[in-house]
């Protein structure tokens, strides 16, 4: 009965176009993020912060580029990976070569370098789709690996591609302790997740959703391919760059390319399907099982074995969470395949008319 729209009249086309209609809905989000940014401060400790939320926090950053991509426009990417590597070493090279180069500029121009590749790697989509626009993109990640392993200025003429950072600073405040990296971190995400839920329900948003349906029906009723699926790529590649910022800034601090690997794209891809493609909110859950999950088996799993009077070793305890953390992933997609979004939507709907059958 809590989760009713009773009495919730709508008396103008702004208060209909609402992003949340439902007031508790409103509600609900607004504490939400008060909680995160103050409450879970007080409660939690640094190495929470620098383990578990600030990974959390950036990967769901980067999960939300790439589900508007793959999940919004259809166009499958196997080269976010890359669009993180661009995106940090170029926030790098803006802020270790202009002098008192603030930290958000930098990490906001490391997105339009990433812009800029992700446009350069999208025009195969104007031509082939599905599994060969995966091969084409891939092919962006092995070219971001050689680039900046063999082009030497991009790593500031480090022999070994390592570079690192120090001094942060934003508006005077240093960014140096786990708590005002977590602040920095959620500040972005918060910012990016509200532009891009404005940005999908938009008219650009709705081509989108128009060319992955039926690319050819969207043309024949008006809908430009290669402007949709180009802005696709750079609203993804500026948000993964940001992303990708962060990462090496924030949470490494110090970093090779192989910190974005193509192991880093498969797992902002797994993110996006088992949370739901097509959902903003997909990208969160998909981001919390991703990097919350694993930690939690491998405190569970010792646990578990000394109840049976069983002791485990180091790498049992990694095989054994890498099995249990692979069979997890195929039940949820056997139970429901569009995502961990999907059992939120509809357990929503299922509130909205509880305690009652129809």
């Amino acid at each position: 009965m809590l989760y009713r729209e009773n009495g919730q009249f709508k008396t103008s086309y702004k208060a209909d176009q609402q992003i949340f209609p439902i007031l508790q809905d409103r509600i609900a989000i607004l504490l939400l993020v008060a909680a995160a940014f103050i409450v879970v401060p007080v409660f939690v400790s640094d190495y929470t912060f620098r383990a578990i939320l600030i990974p959390f926090v950036i990967m769901s950053l980067a999960a939300l580029g790439v589900n508007i991509l793959v999940g919004y426009c259809g166009q499958i990417s196997l080269g976010s990976g890359a669009f993180m590597a661009v995106g940090a070493y170029g926030a790098f090279n803006f802020f270790v070569r202009i002098p008192d180069m603030p930290l958000i500029p930098a990490l906001i121009l490391g997105g339009l370098c990433a812009t800029v590749f992700g446009i350069l790697f999208g025009l195969p989509s104007l031509r082939v789709k599905g599994l060969y626009l995966a091969v084409a993109t891939l092919a962006a990640q092995f070219f971001s690996d050689w680039m900046f392993l063999r082009v030497k200025w991009f790593t500031n003429d480090s022999p070994s591609g390592a570079v690192s950072v120090n001094g942060l600073q934003v508006f005077g405040f240093p960014i140096d302790s786990a708590l005002s990296k977590y602040w920095l971190c959620l500040g972005m995400l918060t910012v990016m997740a509200l532009l891009a839920k404005n940005l999908v329900r938009s008219a650009i948003g709705r081509e989108w959703m128009a060319i992955r349906d039926m690319d050819v029906a969207a043309a024949v009723i008006g809908i430009r391919p290669m402007y949709a699926k180009l802005t696709a790529f750079a609203v993804s590649s500026f948000i993964i760059g940001v992303a990708g910022g962060l990462w090496a800034f924030v949470y490494l601090g110090a970093w090779e390319p192989g910190a974005f690997s193509v192991d880093m794209s498969f797992r902002l891809l797994f993110m996006v399907i088992i949370g739901g493609l097509g959902s903003i909110m997909g990208a969160f859950f998909g981001a919390g099982f991703i990097v919350i999950v694993p930690i939690l088996l491998n405190q569970f799993l010792p646990w578990a074995a000394g109840l049976f009077g069983m002791t485990v070793s180091t790498a049992g305890v990694s095989h054994a969470e890498l099995m249990v953390f692979g069979a997890l992933i195929v039940w949820f997609l056997i139970v429901e395949p569009h995502g961990l979004a999907k059992l939120w939507s509809i357990g929503k709907q299922k509130l909205r008319l509880w305690p009652f059958p129809h």
